[in-house]
């Protein structure tokens, strides 16, 4: 009888182990998962999010960001308050997460992306003929 409970409780512990390990993981999801619903995060941000505070350990993830995961949340709230969208928006957030670490304000933007960015600009304005090529004009050269 002594065997049977001897070998019961063996086969048992390992079990238990599992159990408690999952329940500790579904506390993460939870935890990980209210985190990105009180930030507002969607799409690819969330995903990203989600990847990091799940696979991090010990602290949440919004105490240990990363240098690039800084930079992405200072680019992406400004690429919003910029209102850039589409094109224009991939473009800025390339080159504000490039190398370098200087913020987008300081870097050069090539010609492609400054046609982008300020035939946007002119889209939002409503500008048409003479007033947009003047402002394109402007907007190029500046």
């Amino acid at each position: 009888m002594l065997k049977q409970c001897l070998l019961a409780a063996c086969l048992a512990l390992p079990l238990a182990a599992v159990a408690a390990d999952k329940t500790a993981q579904q506390q993460k999801m939870t935890d990980c998962n209210k985190e990105a619903g009180d930030k507002k995060l969607t799409g690819d941000a969330r995903k990203s999010f989600m990847s990091q505070c799940l696979s991090a350990e010990g602290a949440p993830a919004s105490e240990k960001q990363t240098a690039q995961q800084q930079k992405m949340t200072a680019c992406n709230k400004e690429a919003g308050d910029k209102k850039l969208a589409g094109d224009a928006r991939k473009s800025f957030m390339s080159q504000c997460l490039s190398a370098g670490g200087a913020p987008a304000a300081e870097k050069k933007m090539t010609q492609q992306e400054k046609m982008g960015y300020c035939n946007k600009q002119a889209g939002d304005k409503k500008l048409e003929g003479d007033a947009r090529k003047k402002f394109m004009s402007e907007c190029l050269s500046g």
